[in-house]
């Protein structure tokens, strides 16, 4: 790939990303055009997403053998993630060897023992592997085997389905390891989802999205009142964070235990049993670029799945996680109203600042900022994404 006149891919763009990988004392925010531009969207999806772990969903959605869901990648493939007769979840390809018809619709879900596309009846199993094609005999040196529908590499982390579609891509969980810790008494495998929800055409860009929601600078200054039990100045990073690392996060701490993101600021569902004192004392906010954005309250762990449609929109998957007696409460139902009626205060803070963020990205007055300390996460986002913009970058 070349870059042409009217590129803003140029060389100059890709140096000054050196600005904003440096210290945080000293670091500025990156360029404007990175949000705005739909060209650098459609680099980013090919040297970020088709080479990165993209979470797709829980793998409680596949309980069972036969058990299947579809799903669109943010790098725009039609996938299909199904628990097949060894009892692992797999994820291939939807697109049908033949002709190229989609063999599973966006979104659908259900139990299966073989997927057949409706075009020509070509079957294929729980794995992807061409179990049937009708009329093919005559057709020259034709073998089943050699026609499955495209595997994808797979992992289940902490009950997280990811998928990559780089065949060599390294094994994700021990990029994870630095937060696997944070979450061990959270035994989140074992939690129950009370289904998500999804909010489509959010306008503003995936990173905006990203910063946002490891934003410790804001938590009491945009949510002032409703979030001071977790206060700004008591955010940590860690300080041994490489741009190897495919989790940045932060934890944030409180004033009382056991706090909470609704109006009484306490937690409203039972809290995990095993926390310690310290971890009911605090609340973890992570990124898993490019698609999760993941944190934890001493009574649930909540997700954001992201999937960017333009370079300023993007889909938002939200779910909360309890611990399974969560569900032993009669009163759970409208527990779980309150709880997520607070969540919503927030969610409408933020998508107010995101949204006019997004604008001003699009000013020709918009500047590169500097950083508080607070926002030690955004500089570790940053050495991620150059670390891959640099991988992909054109000449």
């Amino acid at each position: 790939m070349t870059t042409t006149a009217s590129t803003v891919l140029t060389s100059e763009l890709l140096t000054s990303f050196d600005a904003s990988i440096t210290d945080v004392a000293n670091a500025l925010t990156m360029p404007p055009v990175i949000y705005t531009s739909e060209e650098f969207l459609q680099f980013e999806r090919e040297a970020v997403f088709a080479k990165e772990w993209q979470c797709v969903g829980r793998a409680d959605r596949v309980p069972e053998i036969g058990n299947y869901f579809a799903a669109t990648t943010a790098s725009g493939e039609q996938v299909i993630i199904a628990r097949a007769k060894d009892g692992a979840v797999h994820a291939f390809s939807s697109v049908c060897q033949h002709r190229g018809m989609q063999v599973v619709d966006d979104g659908e879900t259900g139990t299966c023992t073989k997927f057949t596309c409706k075009y020509h009846l070509w079957s294929y199993d729980l794995t992807g592997r061409l179990l049937g094609a009708p009329a093919m005999e005559r057709t020259v040196d034709f073998d089943k085997k050699d026609f499955p529908l495209p595997a994808l590499k797979v992992e289940v982390w902490k009950g997280f389905v990811f998928v990559n579609l780089d065949p060599h891509a390294a094994p994700l969980a021990p990029t994870l390891a630095t937060y696997a810790p944070y979450l061990d008494n959270y035994d989140l495998e074992n939690t129950v989802c009370p289904g998500t929800f999804t909010l489509t055409d959010l306008p503003w860009n995936w990173k905006v999205m990203f910063e946002n929601f490891n934003d410790g600078y804001h938590a009491n200054k945009l949510h002032h009142t409703i979030q001071d039990f977790c206060p700004s100045d008591l955010a940590a990073f860690p300080v041994d964070w490489t741009p190897d690392s495919n989790v940045i996060f932060r934890t944030n701490g409180y004033i009382h235990i056991d706090g909470g993101f609704n109006a009484t600021t306490k937690a409203l569902m039972p809290v995990f049993p095993a926390l310690t004192d310290e971890e009911r004392q605090r609340s973890t906010f992570a990124l898993m670029p490019p698609t999760l954005c993941f944190g934890t309250a001493p009574d649930q762990a909540f997700f954001f799945i992201i999937r960017p449609k333009t370079a300023d929109t993007i889909d938002v998957e939200i779910g909360y996680l309890f611990h399974p007696t969560a569900l032993d409460n009669p009163m759970f139902d409208y527990l779980l109203e309150m709880s997520d009626a607070g969540v919503q205060v927030f969610v409408k803070q933020d998508q107010d600042a995101t949204m006019k963020s997004q604008r001003g990205m699009h000013s020709r007055f918009a500047a590169r900022g500097r950083y508080s300390w607070q926002e030690e996460s955004h500089v570790q986002f940053n050495k991620w994404l150059v670390q891959r913009y640099r991988g992909g970058w054109p000449v």
